[in-house]
């Protein structure tokens, strides 16, 4: 097992109390409001503003051009797939990316970036960086894949286009399929105590995507 499958492994216990939170519940069989889910597209979108910060850490950290360029597309892949939904949806409920960077990030979603940044300025090296980011999209491949499996008429109902963007799309699997790989190229030298570190924040942020979730059932009040 690599050190990735080994964090990987020890988060899906957290990744399956996300699953379990009501608002997937609910947004598997059709019924989450879309008060909710409006609220969550606000939160996610001012969390992608400064998850792209996270990259911006780890290429300062970079030793090699092509550590950079993994990097770069790694960040553009989130522009360009998460824009697309997130754009759609913002869309749909009259709001606007511009419009929404002006409201407050929730508690939840602020402790989140906060520890996101604490994490890469006290880093020694991209991984500390690739550990703060990492849980949110494998968390979502993992989620939305058991969603499917666990809950096949998901796909028939209000929320269907957005559960296929991550788990039926085979660019998704690839990216982070690749950043799995990524990661443990960063992570081969370092110590044991280096790699606890490491193993313990990952599990620190797969905590913070299930009170992102928590969160998320929980309407705005002021979108």
């Amino acid at each position: 097992m690599t050190f990735l499958e080994t964090c990987i492994q020890d988060s899906i216990p957290l990744w399956e109390e996300c699953l379990q939170t009501p608002f997937l519940q609910h947004m598997a069989d059709g019924t989450l409001s879309e008060d909710c889910f409006k609220g969550y597209i606000v939160d996610d979108s001012l969390y992608l503003r400064e998850y792209a910060r996270v990259f911006a850490w780890a290429m300062l950290r970079a030793k090699t051009s092509a550590e950079i360029r993994a990097l770069y597309s790694m960040l553009s892949f989130v522009n360009d797939t998460e824009g697309t939904t997130r754009h759609y949806y913002l869309d749909r409920y009259g709001l606007t990316d511009d419009g929404v960077q002006n409201l407050p990030m929730r508690l939840e979603n602020q402790s989140y970036v906060d520890g996101m940044m604490k994490a890469c300025a006290e880093g020694n090296s991209i991984a500390e960086c690739m550990m703060a980011c990492l849980p949110c999209l494998l968390s979502y491949q993992w989620v939305f894949s058991e969603m499917i499996r666990r809950y096949p008429d998901s796909l028939n109902r209000l929320y269907a286009p957005f559960i296929r963007d991550y788990y039926n799309s085979d660019r998704y699997r690839t990216i982070c399929d690749g950043w799995v790989a990524f990661a443990d190229s960063v992570c081969a030298d370092l110590t044991d105590t280096q790699k606890q570190h490491c193993l313990e924040l990952f599990r620190s942020f797969s905590a913070h995507e299930l009170d992102f979730w928590h969160m998320s059932n929980i309407p705005r009040s002021d979108v």
